[in-house]
Formats: structure tokens, C-alpha cells, sequence
């Protein structure tokens, strides 16, 4: 590992007593590591801008100061990258707790965003959080439903990206309706040929066309690049009506994240969000019994977009030797994770569910 020069890393003095000042979720104000001394931080008057996504990479430079002097360190086990105080040593990497953490020297042109959600939910409220969490798992072993699980959680500001777009629709397809009739049909019982009838569905195909407008606003995309995409897609309550202009303080004593999907990626990402959103609305616009040979032709325009960082805890844990990752919501305390499996648990339900099966597949034969 590389570090730069051991020298006082940058902080927010205390008034009382020099000491650093943290964030703090609880009181929503710096806090004094040392004397406990809380100050207000003044919100800004900035406001969430909907920038237009056409916007020339040129246009950003005026959008890159941090308000405090940053380094990026990247870690050469995960390629997680983040943001930390200039003249701090980064000893660990705060994503997968490896050592191997190097400081990059360049940090131009790396957006700064203008809105933000502070953390909400402190580190004691996140751990309860995922001690109840865990408990409500299926098919996990007794030990570590019910046992202490030792994790070191990292307070990390995610960066994600927010896409608006107004979009129009052309489609085509062909609609299926259901229709009954009934048939006379015959067969063989003892022996016997018999006459029955019988109920047919059959299927009446009209071909269907039309328009459909749509409007998406806040298709959130995680701009986290190393990050277990299921995770953060099941952390994605944040309540961004909550949203707050950034201010430095609110970093201090946690860790920012560099977005590494770009914004280009980010808004291919959130059309195919929009794309998959519009087909099944306008599938249920179709209507009919089926749809076959859909076809949609789709123009999105007034697309603009967001650089917003969101809270998030990080814990990476072991059971029995295997390492496991949770992520709790800095905001609301939804938590999402991996999970150890009982295979005897499995088992025995897998075992359940087939002698649960079989007498009913049984008595289906016997009675058709």
C-alpha cells in the first residue's frame, strides 16, 4: 500500500476545544469527537438542477469543487474508488476491507453533485437493523440466526445518477382474445365407446395499433461501479423528495464514493428501465388474452439528469471462514445482504414440498 505524508488530516476544528467535528446522523449537526460539542450546519441554499443530458462535458468544470480538498484512493482488490480528506492515510479499502489501497493522484473532473441526502440512520441503528434482518431469514443456520456477528460497518456516500425523460410511443402487434366452443369428442371407458363433450378454447388474433406518452422522472442508477448491482437496486426506498444542497460537512467522518459508471452508461442503464416499463404498460394498454409480434418504436426527449450521493452503510462479515456482505440504507434502514445457507434446512423443506407433492400428483392421475 501507498500513503501519502502522515500529517494532520483535514477536519472541521471544534470551537470548544480544536478537537474534529463529525456529522452526526442522530443530532443532524457536527459533532466534537472529543468534548461532544454540537454546531449547526447552515443548509445550503442550493438547490436539485435537472441538467440537460446534451450538456458538453466542458460545462462541468465549474461543478468540480468539493468544497474541501479531496484525494482518490483506489483499491487494487475490488477496484472500489473513493474520496477521502487531502494528507489522510487510507489504510483499508472501506468496500471489502482489503489493505491493498492506493492513492491516486488526479481528482479533475470528477463531478461534485449538487444535492445530497445526509445519513439518517446511525451506525447503532443500522447494526440493530440487520440483527432484526437476519432473523427473519429462511433456511440460514440457527447459529447465525440467532448468534452476535461480528462486522465493521463503513459509512459511505453512493453515487448515483437521476434521469428525466418525456418519451412517445409507436406500436404494433397482434391481440389475442379467448373464445369457448363446444365439441362432441369420443372414447374408449371399459371397453365401451362413449360420446362426451367437451369445452375448447381457441384463440381469435386481430392486429392492433397505437400511441402511448410517458413521462419518467428520477429513474435512479447507481454510478457505483464495483458494487453488487442486486444490493443496491434492493436498497432503492431513498425518499428523494429529501434530497439537500451539498455541503462538505455532511462528509465529514464518512466516505464518498467516485461515481465510476459514466453518465453516458448511466442513462443507457435507465433506458432500458423506461423501455421495459413502457412495453408492460402498454401491453396492459393492448389488453386481449395474449400479444404476439410487439413491436415499439419509442423517442425520448427533454432527457435531463442528476449527480446525487445517498447514504449507505457497508458491513463485510464471516461466517464459518466465508466472507458475506450487507448494506443497510443511511436513510430509512432497509437492509439487503448476502447470507449463509443451511443445507439441512433446504433439505428437509425440499423433502416437505415432494411429500406434499406426490399425493396430490396422485390422486390428479386417479381422477382424470
Amino acid at each position: 500500500m501507498e500513503a501519502v505524508p502522515t500529517k494532520s488530516p483535514v477536519t472541521f476544528p471544534c470551537p470548544g476545544c480544536g478537537g474534529p467535528m463529525h456529522f452526526d446522523s442522530e443530532a443532524q449537526a457536527m459533532k466534537c469527537q472529543f468534548c461532544g460539542r454540537e454546531e449547526t450546519i447552515i443548509a445550503s441554499s442550493e438547490e436539485a438542477v435537472e441538467h440537460d443530458l446534451e450538456m458538453d462535458e466542458e460545462t462541468n468544470r465549474g461543478r468540480t469543487d468539493w468544497g474541501m480538498k479531496q484525494q482518490a484512493v483506489k483499491c487494487q482488490n475490488c477496484g472500489g474508488e473513493s474520496l477521502i480528506p487531502a494528507l489522510q492515510t487510507a489504510t483499508i479499502c472501506a468496500f471489502c476491507g482489503s489493505p491493498k489501497v492506493l492513492v491516486q493522484e488526479d481528482t479533475a473532473g470528477t463531478i461534485r453533485p449538487e444535492t445530497m441526502i445526509p445519513f439518517q440512520i446511525s451506525r447503532d441503528e443500522a447494526v440493530s437493523s440487520f440483527r432484526a434482518w437476519k432473523r427473519k431469514r429462511w433456511f440460514v443456520p440457527n447459529a447465525f440466526k440467532k448468534g452476535t456477528i461480528d462486522s465493521a460497518l463503513t459509512g459511505i456516500y453512493i453515487p448515483y445518477w437521476t434521469y428525466d425523460s418525456d418519451t412517445y410511443s409507436n406500436y404494433s402487434a397482434e391481440r389475442g382474445n379467448y373464445h369457448y366452443r363446444t365439441e362432441t369428442r369420443t372414447r374408449v371407458v371399459n371397453g365401451k365407446t362413449e360420446t362426451y363433450t367437451e369445452r375448447v378454447r381457441y384463440t381469435v388474433w386481430h392486429h392492433v395499433s397505437g400511441d402511448y406518452g410517458r413521462s419518467f422522472d428520477d429513474v435512479l442508477i447507481p454510478a457505483s461501479g464495483q458494487y453488487d448491482g442486486e444490493l443496491l437496486q434492493k436498497l432503492g426506498n431513498f425518499r428523494l423528495e429529501k434530497l439537500t444542497g451539498y455541503l462538505p460537512e455532511y462528509l465529514s467522518g464518512f466516505i464518498a464514493e467516485r461515481y465510476s459508471v459514466s453518465r453516458g452508461e448511466g442513462w443507457n442503464r435507465a433506458r432500458n428501465q423506461m423501455s421495459n416499463t413502457l412495453e408492460h404498460e402498454i401491453r396492459h394498454q393492448i389488453g386481449g388474452d395474449e400479444i404476439r409480434g410487439l413491436r415499439v418504436g419509442t423517442k425520448y426527449y427533454n432527457r435531463t439528469y442528476k449527480h446525487v450521493l445517498l447514504p449507505v452503510w457497508n458491513a463485510n462479515y464471516s461466517f464459518k471462514n466465508k466472507p458475506y456482505r450487507y448494506m443497510v440504507n443511511g436513510q430509512t434502514g432497509l437492509v439487503s445482504g448476502h447470507v449463509p445457507r443451511s443445507v439441512i434446512k433446504i433439505t428437509l423443506f425440499t423433502l416437505l414440498c415432494i411429500a406434499i407433492a406426490v399425493p396430490v400428483i396422485w390422486w390428479l392421475l386417479q381422477n382424470n
